[in-house]
């Protein structure tokens, strides 16, 4: 690999990285208190469009994870960016919960089944056949078809859950339409991420646990990519794939060092 610049800036993935199955990860904890301590710029980032920022820090400091509302970033809150520039205060008719009902609010959306511009698809548990239903006629009328990430599964403590990319799907293999899906691993959930947290490429890294999301995002961007191999992708699949992170270790807690410029424990 070629020499990089130092890192000035952190981009982390929650889930498999941070926590998992609903516990911190060994070294978490330090991990993002470090980050505060020297006062570098981080966001955690996450392509759950469920929650909202100050949702998702108050459970993970349920965890015992103290992150900053403003220190998360989620596909919510980049697909609401997104719209916002590409057709501002415009209107959407949104399945989903409150992290992307509230992201559009918040950029001026309004919510609407009556000839809505966009028809948002997001994650919510309670997937609803009339709502999905409502949702292919719009598209067939016209409406834009835009989802939060193309994730097929998510996790649960009962196993794993059909998630948007599953939905969409089945939308889509109604209507002919392909969603434009704005999270991770499109790499304008890292360049959004980027500009919110004021770091250039050249001088960011992004963590993450799946080399198909994360990584190939981090790559696509530009950034230094590190592979964590507490979620999804095992050390032994990686050489499956056709790009490669900067770094592969354990976990998080091989991290720590080098957020003050010490060498990743590869």
């Amino acid at each position: 690999m070629s020499a990089r610049k130092p890192i000035e800036s952190w981009l982390s993935d929650m889930d498999g990285v941070l926590v998992h199955e609903g516990q911190p990860v060994p070294g978490a904890d330090e991990f993002v208190r470090r980050l505060e301590a020297s006062g570098k710029r981080f966001l955690i980032l996450t392509n759950n469009s469920i929650y909202t920022r100050r949702d998702l820090a108050a459970r993970l400091a349920a965890m015992g994870l103290h992150v900053p509302a403003e220190s998360i970033w989620t596909s919510a809150l980049a697909t609401a960016r997104f719209l916002d520039t590409q057709r501002p205060e415009g209107s959407a008719y949104v399945i989903g919960e409150a992290g992307l009902t509230t992201a559009l609010h918040e950029v001026g959306y309004v919510l609407t089944d009556l000839d809505p511009d966009y028809v948002v698809l997001g994650e919510t548990r309670t997937y609803s056949f009339s709502q999905i239903t409502k949702a292919i006629r719009l598209i067939e009328r016209g409406a834009r078809f835009i989802a939060t990430n193309p994730d097929p599964i998510g996790p649960s403590l009962e196993g794993a859950l059909p998630a948007c990319g599953a939905v969409a799907a089945m939308i889509t293999e109604a209507t002919g339409v392909k969603p434009y899906f704005v999270g991770k691993p499109n790499p304008l959930m890292m360049r959004t991420a980027l500009n919110v947290v004021g770091g250039h490429s050249e001088t960011t890294a992004m963590i993450g646990d799946r080399m198909d999301t994360d990584i190939v995002a981090g790559v696509e961007a530009g950034l230094e990519t590190i592979l964590v191999l507490t979620g999804v992708t095992r050390k032994e699949e990686v050489d499956r794939f056709p790009f490669r992170p900067s770094h592969v270790v354990s976990s998080i807690a091989d991290v720590i060092d080098m957020i003050d410029g010490g060498a990743a424990s590869d």
